[in-house]
């Protein structure tokens, strides 16, 4: 096999291994350094906010930027797995108002047809989720078999999700959901905690556990780093991005399904502009748009500046066009840190 080259020169056989070992440990002290500078530029964001309004540090507003950033985290974790990959997907906010939208009509049909509110309950959530996972199978087909590039293919079912899900609304909120289900998104405990809040803590630590502990992990790392070399090892490229996109569909869902258990009906208009906070999150969070590069834990501490950016502007009381301003302005900032990094730095 040809050696690989690194900045022009041929590594010695004996010490390829030692400059490999050598290049994950750097690629780890740069993972952290990166959240270390993201932990300072919070603090900073939460002192300027703060001194602009005061509120802005109170349990109330710290409560509501944990309620935002639970679907925001979701729907960047979604993005982190395609990310690291080399993919991107753009379906990710529309896919979140389809799949609360289904769910909340399976949930109001199971209701008229006698179920019980547990029942309807599970009818919604199983609904939404079968929705993620075929939408992200559909994207994962036209990527691997119809050979789409992924900002095209997700682009399209963002078109067709958005579309279908004004078709099935007709544009307005599907109400009707029993108390049970409106309950369990709001009641609090700990005073801010929910338990769809609770259940994002548990998916980002099994998604950290993936990516970080598994065979899994270090494949769809391979792939985003050299796809060529990654065949050449023996990984099968086209079932890992399948398993990929479809994870990515039904995080997308399960940020649905957060929307939707907090304000108790689905909205055709929820997750407009997800995938722009979604990409934003995970970019911040130091994920490489080239692929290969990046961390859950980073992505974490990405969604919340985004989340807590938004909540700030509004606060401050900056309108919702003008935010996503800030959020693009902060995605090309962020890519073009990754640049500096990227021509500084040889792995």
């Amino acid at each position: 096999m040809t050696n690989l080259k690194v900045e022009g020169k041929a590594p010695m056989a004996g010490n390829s291994q030692t400059r490999s070992g050598s290049g994950i440990e750097r690629l780890k002290d740069l993972g952290a350094k990166q959240e270390t500078l993201l932990i300072g530029v919070f603090i900073v964001m939460v002192l300027v906010f703060t001194i602009i309004n005061p509120r802005f540090f109170s349990a109330a507003a710290f409560s509501n930027i944990l309620q935002d950033f639970g679907p925001v985290m979701l729907m960047a974790t979604a993005q982190t797995f395609i990310m690291l990959t080399g993919g991107i997907d753009l379906s990710v906010g529309a896919l979140l108002g389809l799949s609360g939208v289904s769910a909340a009509l399976a949930v109001r049909w199971a209701n008229e047809n006698g179920a019980s509110p547990t029942a309807s309950i599970l009818a919604g959530v199983g609904t939404a989720i079968l929705v993620g996972a075929l939408v992200g199978g559909i994207n994962a087909f036209l990527i691997t078999r119809v050979k789409l590039a992924p900002f095209i293919a997700t682009l399209a079912m963002m078109g067709v999700c958005t579309g279908t899900t004004l078709v099935v609304t007709g544009g307005v909120q599907i109400a009707g959901a029993p108390r049970e289900l409106i309950a369990l998104g709001n009641s609090r405990f700990l005073g801010v905690l929910t338990i769809p809040l609770v259940v994002v803590i548990v998916v980002l630590f099994i998604a950290w556990l993936i990516l970080s502990r598994t065979q899994f992990g270090r494949h769809s790392y391979a792939i985003g780093s050299n796809r060529f070399a990654a065949r050449v090892a023996g990984i099968n490229v086209n079932k890992h991005l399948v398993k990929v996109y479809i994870i990515g569909g039904i995080l997308a869902s399960l940020a649905g399904l957060f929307v939707y258990f907090r304000l108790g009906s689905g909205s055709p208009s929820s997750g407009r502009g997800g995938e722009l906070q979604a990409i934003a999150a995970a970019v911040i969070g130091g994920v490489s748009l080239f692929g290969g590069v990046g961390r859950i834990t980073g992505t974490i501490l990405g969604a919340l500046i985004t989340a807590s950016v938004l909540s700030g502007l509004i606060l401050i009381g900056v309108e919702p066009n003008a935010q996503q301003i800030v959020v693009g302005i902060l995605i090309a900032f962020a890519v073009a840190v990754q640049g500096i990094g990227r021509n500084r730095s040889t792995v």
